[in-house]
């Protein structure tokens, strides 16, 4: 009779791991917000670029 595997559902994350996703979640918004803030400010100035 072939004995079964046991398989653990639950996957541990270590905290290393939490920190490394939070710090790439502020670069990702920082930057995001950067570039909202320099379009939103050519916008309202009515600076022509690569947009029409």
């Amino acid at each position: 009779m072939p004995k079964a595997a046991r398989i653990s559902t639950s996957i541990p994350v270590s905290p290393a791991s939490e920190s490394s996703d939070t710090t790439q979640f502020v670069t990702v918004a920082l930057f995001s917000g950067i570039g909202l803030l320099i379009s939103l400010v050519a916008v309202i100035l009515g600076i022509q670029g690569v947009w029409f």
